[in-house]
């Protein structure tokens, strides 16, 4: 599904050339629609079953890929996501694209500044939005993101708090049947894999070079996590206060060190400040 989704964007893009943002929008959007689809068939018949209107908002309203969360109406687990973060950081990141990104001296710390911008607008700000109206509504969706910035492994980090969306799906299709054949390691591994190649998709294709970058980026996810495991044998939860300092460092060390990998210039030049111009952050 997702082959053909990528292959009908390819179609449009060689009959009408677009500008290589608008390419990773739609290879980004297709990428979304197939996790949509294939989360939602492999739910399967839902009792009671969902209207029309739950239909499409599962698709068009919702970023999360946990499907039966959605659908299955109960209380929400977890902590009851607040509006009050999410609209802050929709602010904070709408002046750090259309505030301080113009003032900045080179173009690539402008690019940078930005795209941390709209990941706040988006997934910490308009998706924790969104999660709020749903759990209000009875769904028991949980935020995109959980205060990443928290986390004491890269284990909680890519598998509790980071991007819950891409971990539902990777958790579904890939974790799960790779572990029953393989074991965790291997599973773990092909889940890294996978991000790494979707990751090229939406960054190196467009931008049309960096290509293998984003793919490094998140094998050197998977060997930290490989590291971890012998540094820091048992869970963050039970270890005292003088082991959570090195835990903690190690995690972000890890995920924010070779983050120039996940986003390298070509793309920042290519892709990410022509859409600063369309969409007028940049003059």
């Amino acid at each position: 599904l997702l082959s053909e989704i990528t292959d009908m964007i390819a179609e449009i893009a060689i009959a009408e050339p677009l500008p290589r943002w608008a390419v990773m929008w739609l290879l980004a959007g297709g990428v979304f629609l197939a996790g949509k689809l294939a989360m939602r068939a492999a739910l399967g018949r839902v009792l009671p079953a969902p209207t029309r209107w739950e239909e499409v908002a599962w698709m068009a309203l919702w970023p999360g890929m946990d499907a039966e969360a959605f659908f299955r109406r109960g209380a929400a687990p977890g902590r009851t996501v607040a509006g009050g973060a999410g609209l802050l950081a929709v602010l904070l990141g709408a002046g750090l694209i259309w505030g301080l990104a113009r003032h900045l001296a080179t173009p690539l710390a402008a690019g940078w500044v930005a795209m941390v911008g709209l990941v706040l607008v988006l997934h910490f700000g308009v998706f924790r939005l969104l999660a709020g109206c749903w759990q209000r509504q009875g769904r028991r969706v949980r935020p995109i993101m959980d205060r990443p910035v928290l986390a004491l492994s890269l284990a909680e980090f890519w598998g509790q708090r980071w991007n819950r969306a891409f971990r539902d799906l990777a958790h579904r299709w890939i974790f799960r049947p790779v572990l029953r054949r393989r074991g965790r390691h291997a599973a773990t591994v092909a889940v890294f894999l996978a991000s790494g190649l979707v990751h090229e998709l939406v960054i190196t294709v467009p931008a049309g070079a960096g290509h293998g970058l984003p793919l490094t980026y998140f094998l050197i996810q998977a060997l930290g996590m490989t590291l971890e495991r012998r540094l820091f044998p048992g869970s963050a939860a039970v270890a005292g206060p003088g082991h959570l300092i090195p835990r903690w460092i190690f995690t972000h060390a890890f995920t924010l060190g070779p983050v120039f990998l996940l986003f390298p210039p070509p793309f920042v030049e290519r892709v990410i400040l022509p859409f600063l111009h369309f969409i007028h952050a940049l003059p």
